[in-house]
């Protein structure tokens, strides 16, 4: 009987391990190079610049080719509503601008526009 215990306690030990290292894991978000082909994005917004459709999700700008897409560099002068999670304030030349990526966003009225720097 205190062998049956002694087993018991030890899994139970283990048990509480391994459901703490599983609690403190860290999900990596990979994104794609440009020039990339995706099957699907999730939840795209259709934003059309210039008479051409951009789909943008989570910062990442595409075109549609066919019934595929490909991550493309974010045109200069596109507008967006929001600035993607992680976005980061950055003072160039006196100016109030946002990183993310390596793309740059300058806010104009209720927008962010894509600017080169």
């Amino acid at each position: 009987m205190k062998q049956m215990n002694m087993i018991l306690a030890i899994l139970a030990f283990l048990g509480t391990i391994f459901t703490i290292q599983a609690q403190t894991r860290t999900v990596v978000k990979i994104y794609p190079k440009q020039g990339t082909v995706v099957k699907t994005v999730s939840n795209p917004r259709v934003i059309v610049h210039k008479k051409t459709s951009f789909y943008y999700a989570d910062g990442v700008w595409y075109k549609a080719r066919g019934k595929r897409y490909v991550v493309t560099a974010a045109p200069r002068g596109i507008r967006v509503k929001t600035l993607p999670r992680g976005s980061k304030v950055v003072y160039r030349n006196g100016r109030r601008l946002y990183q993310y990526r390596g793309i740059w966003y300058k806010r104009s009225g209720n927008h962010y526009v894509v600017v080169n720097v």
